[in-house]
């Protein structure tokens, strides 16, 4: 029998990269999210471009080039005078590159490279950030180097890392497009022709608000009566807010215990392990009623971990973890609201945990009714 005064369990997970794996040819996945972002990738190079418009273009060593791993970001808001920043990080994962960095200090900066022209050093390199970032005319001289073949290298002392070119006209112009600036002078990739103005392109949109409510583990129930259901019941209820559950959920009619646990005086959250893969887990997560109609509500079949009014599904492109996506939902009150998604980028061995935050979906939460 399951009752509403069981716990829950946390569990860790990580979830599969939202990036496809490329391929040697000219090859490119582009996806666009229901809620208004956008990723898209070519090659070595990447976009992600959230619902505020805000883009994040990340560049990488070529795919065979693992022993100097290195990645840039370039972001760039909405908006017509929007500046572009610029990022470089060194990844450590090879012990040539582990030996160079631990050279870094204070005295010691990053040099940029193009076709064997110096552009002067970055500024000072942040152990806390574990990145340097351009100047702006490092940036400048870095976006009219990637509209063509280039040979872009990151110096420091006797070691160097290269930036693959291969892909990154595709990926600007894909965020040109998201952003409205083809055709602009503030475009990446400069269009032939009469140009059209800078006003004409689209404007930052705000990031939807949420408030996030903790739930109330004590709240006296409904009718004053406990929750009181057994496990195959609950899975047949289940079952009936899935497509396919033999895919989505092969595990939910297996022995392990559910998870209920209350969120207000009528409603419960009710979890139970879903599937497992190599290297990433899953587990469903539901909202349902106390009492009838019990209409269960959906929230994922993914996640990895819950804490008080806060779900999450992380989920590791390989097993090594230097990829990684992750989805946030909050709870509203009275239901879960997607808060954030994002991926780190593609699976390049920059570092353990992914080089970056590159989101599609963001949001501003405030706390309390």
């Amino acid at each position: 029998m399951i009752k509403n005064t069981l716990s829950f369990s946390q569990f860790i997970h990580i979830p599969i990269p939202l990036v496809a794996a490329i391929g040697a040819a000219v090859v490119s996945t582009a996806s666009m999210a229901a809620d208004g972002g956008i990723e898209f990738t070519s090659q070595d190079w990447q976009v992600a471009c959230d619902n505020t418009r805000t883009c994040r273009i990340a560049g990488y060593q070529a795919e065979n080039n693992s022993e100097f791993p290195v990645s840039v970001l370039l972001v760039r808001r909405a908006g017509a005078n929007a500046d572009v920043d610029g990022k470089i990080k060194l990844g450590g994962a090879k012990e040539s590159s582990s030996k160079a960095l631990m050279q870094l200090g204070s005295r010691h900066r990053i040099s940029l490279l193009i076709n064997g022209r110096d552009y002067g050093e970055t500024r000072p390199f942040s152990a806390a950030a574990g990145n340097a970032e351009l100047t702006a005319a490092q940036v400048n001289a870095l976006l009219e180097a990637l509209t063509k073949t280039s040979k872009i290298e990151l110096v420091l002392r006797n070691s160097r890392w290269q930036l693959s070119d291969k892909g990154a006209s595709a990926v600007m112009l894909k965020a040109d497009e998201f952003q409205g600036r083809v055709g602009t002078p503030s475009a990446f990739i400069k269009a032939e022709g009469a140009a059209k103005p800078n006003s004409s392109v689209l404007a930052p949109k705000p990031a939807p608000k949420l408030r996030f409510v903790a739930p109330n583990p004590k709240a006296v129930p409904s009718g004053q009566r406990k929750f009181v259901m057994r496990s195959s019941q609950l899975a047949a209820l289940m079952k009936e807010t899935l497509r396919d559950a033999d895919r989505d959920c092969p595990n939910l009619d297996d022995k392990s215990p559910w998870r209920v646990s209350r969120l207000n005086n009528s409603q419960l959250l009710a979890q139970h392990d879903c599937w497992v893969s190599a290297y990433n887990a899953g587990s469903g997560v539901w909202v349902i009623n106390d009492k009838k109609p019990y209409k269960p509500t959906l929230v994922t079949t993914s996640a990895t971990s819950y804490d008080k009014g806060k779900l999450s599904s992380v989920q590791k492109g390989r097993g090594i973890g230097d990829c990684i996506s992750q989805v946030d939902w909050l709870w509203t009150g009275r239901a879960f609201e997607k808060s954030h998604e994002s991926t780190t980028g593609l699976c390049r061995m920059i570092e353990a945990g992914g080089a970056w935050q590159l989101p599609t979906y963001v949001t501003e939460v405030k706390i309390g009714k």
